[in-house]
């Protein structure tokens, strides 16, 4: 299905500065199921995620923790790990920018630069944002301060090395043009757009007075700026240059990111890998933010959410499927507990778990060797799902998914599958137990565990897309415990 036999999915690789929140988790959740979707096609897919662990804030963090930079960031590194594992996140690689592999890389990378003659050296002076480790310009200032983080900026001035970045305007603005996808979701192209024909400054790409980062190459006063180490591990983590990864994956397909680094992913990265004379991402897809209870995220105000704290109450698949369902891919979204556990009650275990429950527990009453009409299974349309997935359109594809489920539940009430018998039976049940064979295959990259136990209640396996046709039932039933439990509305 579709003409790729590859895809790369990446996500940003997240500032270690403290542990994972729910936005965090999010990104993470839409990538594997972006990613599970693929494998399901039949696909190649390479997934990567990782941690920026360069940077002032970093070294800041560490001294006030008592810590040097490489003990406080492994500290970190951890909780990220141990996070994805209990969310089930199924990545292919976890890339760390103090691998020692991912430091040659970025150097080999401006060293390559340098010869095309798109790096040279000058004096910065602006103002510069240490928590989002930003330069920014007079005009982008909010109140004086940082629009992005709403934080005080500082006044910089240093010798620094500077890419050309102005050099690329017209090539971005053709690109964008030729490749309407680039810029993903759409609605959020034309800001972007109209930034890039104002015109491009070139870019600071080296400090002299942080010390936690990469050697500049050639010159051992300077070290990388933290953005530019962080954009190489798209390709560092292929193995670029000479890589058998890099060959066989390079360009990724979609970079997943959050609106706020749109920029850099948008106009930066595709300008250095401009320069570089590399391929350029088929999509950069920028998701929008959560928000509790009508508030932003914040430390100070003490609502950031703890995935590994939910999940003391919920399972992996409840956030998940809560997340993506509450939130329409691509705009803002808000997070209440209330919410959640309302999703869990009134959509996992009436919809989902109650029909699981019906149709097993009948199940083992009829012969449901093929008899009859495929009826249950004109209901359901794979292309449709497949073509939202195209266009990381995954909260369209759940909801087609979910459009048959309730169908499922209306075809049992109509049919009343207790009170038949014979044939007549038989055939209602070979519809109803396909039916969720499908179903466990296509709900897998949204809720894996719980469509492993559909699977398993069934006697059949998780296989692939082409496998989401009706055919000969010919699983086992083996009566399982209830997928979900009525949890407390807080």
């Amino acid at each position: 299905m579709g003409e790729r036999k590859k895809f790369y999915i990446t996500t940003p690789i997240f500032y270690v500065n403290d542990k994972p929140h729910i936005g965090h988790a999010y990104t993470m959740i839409v990538a594997d199921i972006l990613a599970r979707w693929h494998r399901l096609r039949g696909e190649d897919v390479f997934f990567l995620t990782g941690t920026d662990e360069h940077g002032e804030k970093i070294q800041k963090s560490a001294i006030a923790a008592g810590k040097t930079p490489q003990e406080f960031v492994d500290g970190i590194v951890d909780r990220f790990k141990a996070t994805w594992k209990a969310l089930n996140i199924s990545y292919d690689f976890f890339i760390r920018t103090t691998d020692e592999n991912h430091i040659e890389t970025v150097q080999k990378f401006i060293s390559l630069l340098q010869q095309k003659g798109d790096i040279y050296k000058g004096e910065y002076e602006g103002w510069y944002c240490v928590s989002d480790e930003t330069f920014l310009t007079e005009l982008e200032l909010v109140d004086g301060k940082c629009p992005y983080c709403g934080k005080p900026v500082e006044r910089v001035k240093e010798e620094s090395y500077f890419f050309r970045l102005s050099k690329y305007r017209e090539a971005l603005l053709d690109h964008y043009k030729e490749n309407r996808e680039f810029l993903s979701p759409s609605f959020r192209a034309q800001e972007i757009i109209n930034r890039v024909k104002e015109g491009l400054n070139d870019l600071s790409i080296s400090r002299t007075s942080v010390t936690w980062a990469v050697p500049f190459p050639g010159d051992n006063k300077h070290f990388v700026y933290v953005w530019l180490d962080a954009l190489v591990n798209y390709i560092s983590a292929l193995g670029w240059p000479e890589g058998e990864k890099f060959r066989e994956f390079w360009p990724a397909d979609v970079h997943l990111i959050g609106k706020e680094i749109n920029w850099f992913h948008s106009v930066i990265w595709p300008a250095l890998l401009m320069s570089a004379g590399l391929p350029l991402p088929r999509m950069v897809f920028s998701h929008g933010w959560w928000t509790v209870d009508g508030k932003k995220m914040s430390k100070s105000v003490g609502n950031v959410v703890d995935p590994m704290d939910l999940l003391s109450r919920y399972t992996d698949d409840e956030i998940r499927y809560f997340l993506i369902r509450s939130m329409p891919i691509g705009q803002d979204g808000d997070f209440s507990e209330k919410a959640l556990a309302e999703r869990v009650n009134g959509e996992l275990l009436a919809d989902l778990g109650n029909l699981v429950s019906r149709i097993i527990a009948i199940a083992d009453k009829a012969d449901v060797s093929f008899l009859g009409e495929n009826i249950l299974e004109k209901e359901i349309n794979i292309e449709k799902i497949d073509k939202a997935f195209e266009k990381v359109d995954i909260n369209a594809a759940l909801e087609e998914i979910w459009s048959f489920i309730r169908k499922m539940n209306k075809y049992v009430d109509s049919t009343q599958p207790w009170r038949l018998k014979g044939e007549e039976l038989s055939e209602v049940m070979y519809n109803l137990l396909e039916g969720l064979r499908v179903l466990s295959i296509l709900l897998y990259p949204f809720m894996p565990r719980t469509a492993e136990k559909i699977a398993s209640q069934l006697g059949t396996e998780i296989t692939s897309l082409d496998d989401c046709k009706f055919k000969p039932f010919n699983g086992k039933i083996r009566r399982g415990e209830h997928l979900f439990s009525l949890v407390k509305v807080p």
